[in-house]
């Protein structure tokens, strides 16, 4: 686990007589790294180029997800809160939590709604346009959530855990938190790399404000909203949270009928995915082989990893397998590259991949009023001289 003092010095913290003063603002270096849909809250995905330099993704290249401004938290004052079914609640500081062990895991996260743009060619949707660039892959250093519920002691009839920051998002008239909830089996996982984390530290420093600075979860094999930034409370409860961003949002519905909205359940695991991230799209293209470079991401099981990606310039006549790149890991994405022929008649090049556990890429997946869990073929246009 990152200690405190790293988390002041590496978050611009001053430590000044009776108290700390951190800096929540992302650097103006690490802003130029990416590109922005909004501010306030920040939203924000790297180029593809830049995002397929490295397997472990730099910070400055992950993507930004937020709901709501980052909140200001003082380091000295932060408190986390453990309630509900358990025997033995409490409030733990940053100095309480470094009792417990140090883990590392690898993994990556993703937005739910990465790819959503694509949807709008069906029909329009709301929410943050997400390109390709809403995933990334980075080392994570905290302590085990099981080992905190442990201490706790859950009550044997509990059956899910909820998240909530501290960040403050207007909806519906009034300020709530962001929330996200698990189910108790996967919350108990105390070792191996499906294990959720309590995580400090991102790529060996301590979290950024734009990525949960002092403290988040992390849950591998589980789309990004699952893993809280800011974290200030965790409840162990019979039931799923009734935070909006579980009980409404994030859920796979047609429409706004409140019936489907209510019988929905929410998304827990990602699928696979993959996406060919050089050249760019629209890119101007000798006839000849050409070089590809991009992502793929097994889903989120456990024990899943890639078995192939495949690439088309032919419009699927003919299909030409990836060399993969990178370390092969559950929870982890892989990139790959590939030499493909292109030709006068062709005009868009695209991708489509399978995993060990059966999970493959569609050719078209069914249009969602949210746009979420965009998984189909990647269709890039390019235009061939």
């Amino acid at each position: 686990m990152i200690t405190r003092r790293e988390m002041l010095l590496a978050s611009g913290g001053i430590v000044i007589a009776g108290g700390t003063l951190t800096s929540s603002r992302a650097t103006a270096e690490e802003a130029k790294q990416l590109v922005y849909h909004s501010t306030s809250p920040n939203n924000a995905e790297p180029e593809l180029a830049d995002l397929v330099q490295s397997w472990i993704t730099p910070t400055k290249h992950f993507y930004v997800r937020s709901h709501a401004p980052n909140p200001t938290i003082d380091p000295d004052a932060f408190e986390l809160k453990v309630e509900g079914m358990v025997n033995r609640p409490a409030k733990l500081s940053l100095k309480n939590l470094e009792r417990f062990k140090n883990h590392s895991t690898t993994a990556t996260l993703t937005c739910a709604g990465n790819r959503r743009s694509e949807y709008n060619a069906e029909g329009k949707v709301g929410g943050v346009q997400w390109k390709s660039g809403a995933i990334g892959n980075a080392t994570w250093q905290g302590i085990s959530l099981a080992d905190v519920l442990k201490e706790a002691e859950v009550t044997p009839d509990a059956k899910h855990v909820w998240f909530e920051g501290l960040d403050e998002i207007e909806k519906g008239g009034g300020i709530i938190p962001f929330g996200g909830s698990i189910p108790i089996a996967k919350a108990m996982i105390d070792s191996g790399p499906a294990a959720p984390l309590l995580a400090n530290g991102m790529n060996g420093a301590p979290l950024t404000a734009d990525h949960g600075f002092p403290l988040r979860t992390l849950v591998p094999g589980y789309i990004g909203a699952r893993s809280v930034k800011w974290l200030g409370r965790i409840v162990v409860s019979d039931r799923p949270s009734p935070n909006h961003y579980v009980a409404t949002a994030y859920k796979l519905v047609k429409n706004t009928d409140p019936i489907e909205w209510a019988e929905s359940g929410p998304i827990y695991r990602y699928p696979i995915n993959a996406a060919i991230c050089t050249p760019k799209a629209d890119s101007q293209l000798a006839v000849g082989e050409i070089d590809l470079t991009g992502y793929v991401l097994p889903t989120g099981r456990p024990g899943t990893t890639v078995k192939k990606v495949l690439i088309s310039a032919d419009h699927g006549k003919r299909w030409t397998e990836a060399t993969m790149v990178g370390k092969d890991r559950e929870f982890c994405w892989q990139l790959w590259s590939a030499k493909v022929k292109v030709t006068a008649a062709t005009k868009r090049l695209m991708v489509r991949a399978l995993d060990s556990s059966g999970g493959f890429m569609p050719y078209r997946v069914p249009w969602n009023a949210k746009g979420y869990l965009q998984n189909s073929w990647y269709k890039m246009p390019v235009q061939v001289n």
